[in-house]
């Protein structure tokens, strides 16, 4: 009986795909949904230009396809794994490379989820049949390129510090060059000033797990697996509500040390994401993009700075005067949540102000903050902001000097800040 059996039995959608078992040594397995890439090699070799870390390494691809996908999709599936199952007889590869189709699934609700859930799943019997939950799964797309550190930096900041679980990893997508047009450069380039200008706004607000949910840029150890559940069925977002369950079990850190490069391409695949984005700012003649507003995050740090203060809050004067030193907006929110019969249940299960605190931001968490961000840029009566004007606002606020009205320079130095 291995560490996950149970899960497996109870939870795995598919018998196994792969027959042959795996080396003992095996520590890295990456897995790759792949649906309609037709590009799907320039990731393997990718892959196989890194340097190889000192375990065995296995690539597994899972090509898959909905109910509703059409023949020119389908094609480009098979086309992927014949050209997968002849790249398999290249002997110089760093790791074992496998693949395996699960055809037009008949799993209701299949989407962006169920496809990395299976493939993720697969990973988790191969480290089963060894009995080895400290292995790591990596979660990759199908149109990116890493590092060439990108297995050996895995395996050192994991297999050196035990006590780490799973991360978020860096990634930067292409910004220039001629695989696509300079419109989707530029489009790419401010959707990923949104998401860094988005991590610097919660880390302003003192928010105290920021990390960034990308499908294509995370890493759990299989024990973590197991015991968060598994990744979920969601048709999109499937990246960011695992992300949120294992974050909070502790061990979650952002290895910052290589980086992945996910496309910027379109696509239609997802409700949602990059791709979505991408086509959204596009529409756009100027290719403007609004982000959240500066001032929801000023607001949250209003509250975050003294959350713990909570802890020692009693009467209804004292919670009239904590309130006064809130914004409006936010204490409207406060109140939609339930916030005061929230604060009493968290007071009456905790015994100190870091154990209040811990279990305030178990309840006001990411969930909250996207619910919050949302509601305040609609009901709540502040408008979104110029993504370039918001970036330098927010830069103003972190008294950071720095200012530039070009979203190139201004992606360069957000990424700085997180190097």
């Amino acid at each position: 009986m291995g560490f996950a059996s149970e899960y497996l039995s109870h939870r795995a959608l598919f018998e196994p795909f792969i027959l042959s078992g795996p080396d003992r040594n095996t520590s890295i397995i990456v897995i790759i949904p792949a649906y309609n890439e037709p590009d799907v090699l320039k990731t393997i070799n990718s892959l196989a230009s890194c340097h190889k870390p000192d375990c065995s390494v296995e690539v597994i691809i899972h090509v898959n396809a909905s109910q509703s996908a059409g023949k020119k999709e389908l094609e480009v599936n098979a086309r992927s794994i014949k050209e997968i199952e002849s790249r398999k007889k290249d002997k110089s590869l760093p790791f074992r490379l496998y693949v395996f189709d699960t055809g037009l699934a008949p799993v209701k609700g299949w989407g962006a989820g169920l496809a990395r859930k299976i493939a993720m799943d697969e990973a988790l019997r191969r480290y089963n049949s060894i009995n080895k939950p400290e292995g790591l799964i990596v979660s990759l797309d199908a149109d990116c390129g890493v590092d060439k550190n990108y297995l050996v930096s895995l395996y050192k900041d994991f297999f050196k510090k035990p006590e780490r679980n799973a991360c978020s990893i860096y990634f930067e997508h292409p910004t220039d060059g001629d695989e696509f047009s300079d419109n989707i450069y530029k489009a790419i380039s401010a959707y990923e000033l949104h998401l860094r200008y988005y991590y610097q706004g919660l880390k302003y607000s003192l928010f105290p797990e920021v990390f960034h949910t990308v499908g294509s840029a995370f890493s759990v150890r299989a024990g973590t697996y197991v015991k968060s559940g598994g990744m979920n069925r969601q048709q999109a977002g499937e990246d960011f509500y695992f992300i949120q369950k294992i974050i909070p079990a502790g061990g979650y850190f952002y290895l910052n040390s290589t980086t992945v490069f996910p496309s910027p391409r379109l696509s239609d695949r997802v409700p949602f994401g990059t791709g979505p984005a991408i086509r959204d700012i596009l529409h756009n003649s100027d290719l403007s993009f609004k982000t959240y507003n500066p001032e929801s995050f000023q607001y949250l740090k209003d509250l975050f700075v003294r959350a713990d203060r909570l802890y020692e809050v009693e009467s209804d004067d004292q919670i009239i005067a904590f309130s006064n030193n809130l914004n409006i907006k936010l204490l409207a929110f406060l109140e939609r949540e339930n916030w005061l019969m929230h604060l009493k249940e968290i007071k009456s299960n905790t015994a100190s102000h870091a154990s209040f605190k811990k279990r305030f931001f178990l309840w006001f968490n990411m969930f909250k903050i996207v619910k919050y961000l949302n509601w305040i840029h609609s009901d709540g009566g502040i408008k979104k902001t110029d993504l370039g004007d918001a970036a330098n606002q927010l830069l103003q606020l972190s008294r950071i000097n720095f200012k530039s009205f070009n979203v190139s320079e201004l992606l360069r130095y957000y990424r700085d800040l997180e190097r």
